[in-house]
């Protein structure tokens, strides 16, 4: 099995939760659809019209941007840019059965989560900062700008990061394993994370099926 860890210079920063998928469905159609139905229609009850600042599961994320010097409210974390999009009484996209457990655990947790197929990678993964002048193509975004932010790096180079991920590894119809990375700042209880690593595997085996490879913590020197 392939490694993710964190470089030492984003340690003392990033709380990181890492779940593996082996023999997964990722088929175009979702019969599970009715369960994002239900999410969004909790999270319009519970915060239409409240601002972005109001909602107080939307800072852990703004406060890892922060860390990195990028401010929240002109570069959204992917979290709260689908918030934003259901909070407008705009259903999410449908994509693939993977993408929409991924996306269901993103909205329910309120916590950027980077999503990989794992074939497509090169090597270990890493989580560090974006080196001078790199970028990559992101998923429907065109290039996105990496230097000095957090990313998620293969031995290639940049394929992730809490706004929006590579398409070089992006999940597809065809892709059967997979890694999901749930990114916070350091700080975020433990517990909370471990608790959010289980809500994300149970979506994901109950809507795409395979296996649970295993999941886990990172946070400074854990592996």
């Amino acid at each position: 099995m392939k490694r993710l860890s964190l470089d030492p210079s984003v340690e003392k920063s990033v709380l990181a939760g890492v779940a593996w998928f082996s023999g997964v469905n990722a088929a175009s159609d979702n019969p599970h659809w009715n369960e994002m139905d239900e999410l969004e229609a909790t999270l319009r009850a519970a915060y239409a019209g409240r601002k972005p600042s109001e909602i107080p599961g939307l800072e852990p994320a703004r406060i890892l941007y922060r860390r990195f010097g990028v401010d929240p409210t002109r570069t959204r974390p992917s979290s709260e840019a689908l918030l934003r999009r259901v909070l407008r009484d705009r259903s999410l996209y449908r994509i693939n059965r993977l993408v929409d457990a991924i996306n269901w655990a993103s909205l329910a947790l309120l916590l950027p989560i980077g999503l990989y197929d794992l074939d497509a990678t090169e090597g270990d993964l890493t989580i560090r900062v974006g080196g001078p002048g790199e970028s990559y193509e992101g998923i429907r975004r065109g290039e996105i700008n990496l230097e000095g932010r957090l990313v998620i790096a293969d031995e290639r180079g940049a394929c992730g990061s809490p706004t929006a991920d590579s398409l070089r590894t992006c999940v597809t119809e065809t892709t059967t394993r997979a890694v999901a990375v749930i990114l916070a700042p350091a700080g975020l209880p433990r517990l909370q994370m471990e608790e959010g690593l289980q809500r994300l595997s149970d979506r994901v085996t109950s809507w795409c099926g395979g296996t649970a490879d295993g999941a886990f913590v990172l946070a400074g020197d854990a592996s």
